[in-house]
Formats: structure tokens, C-alpha cells, sequence
């Protein structure tokens, strides 16, 4: 089993910035892919932003140029800086973990982010 436990989630104003991070413990596999989706009422889960543990990101449209994604592989924890905050980025931000073994993907409690306008 793979735990996720997340922090930095919070309120923010329009415009300013949050660092989010998720540390994974348990049965990490060396080759896996970490990243964060959101969620607000109402809406489906959206891929937010996603990195492999060899460094190949993917973001969504609305997260380019403004969130960036890393990871530190030794503490198996992924980070999400997120700059230019709008509140259309208003959502639970939830931790991903799956590992290239193709089993089911793990999930962190989620974190809410707020941003007031």
C-alpha cells in the first residue's frame, strides 16, 4: 500500500501563491508517476499536473505557465508551486500516485484550495 499525506493547501487572494506537497510512503515503486488533479463542486477530476520519477511532466491547459510540478524521488515527494492564483482554481487538490506496474492508482485525502477574488 502507498500512503499520501498532503499539505499547503489553504486561502489565498486572486493572484498570489501556494506551494502544495505530498510525501508518499509504503510500497513505493521506483518507476511511477506522481501529480495533482483537482476537483470542484460539481465537476468531474481534472489532471492538474503529473510528473514520472525520470522527470516527464504533463499539465493541463489552464495550469501552463503558471503552476510547476517536481519531485524530490529521495523523501518520494511531489510538489506543486502555483503562482498566478485565479479563483477558477478554487477546487479540492487531490494527490496522485501510480506506480508503472499497472496497478490501481493511489489517492491522497485532498486538500482544499481557495482563492477569493
Amino acid at each position: 500500500q502507498v500512503q499520501l499525506v498532503e499539505s499547503g493547501g489553504g486561502l489565498v487572494q486572486a493572484g498570489g501563491s501556494l506551494r502544495l506537497s505530498c510525501a508518499a510512503s509504503g510500497s513505493i515503486f521506483r518507476f511511477n508517476t506522481m501529480g495533482w488533479y483537482r476537483q470542484a463542486p460539481g465537476k468531474q477530476r481534472d489532471l492538474v499536473a503529473k510528473m514520472t520519477n525520470s522527470g516527464s511532466t504533463n499539465y493541463a491547459d489552464s495550469a501552463k505557465g503558471r503552476f510547476t510540478i517536481s519531485r524530490d524521488n529521495a523523501k518520494n515527494t511531489v510538489y506543486l508551486q502555483m503562482n498566478s492564483l485565479k479563483p477558477e482554481d478554487t477546487a479540492v487538490y487531490y494527490c496522485n500516485y501510480v506506480d508503472h506496474m499497472g496497478e490501481n492508482p493511489y489517492w491522497g485525502q485532498g486538500t482544499q484550495v481557495t482563492v477569493s477574488s
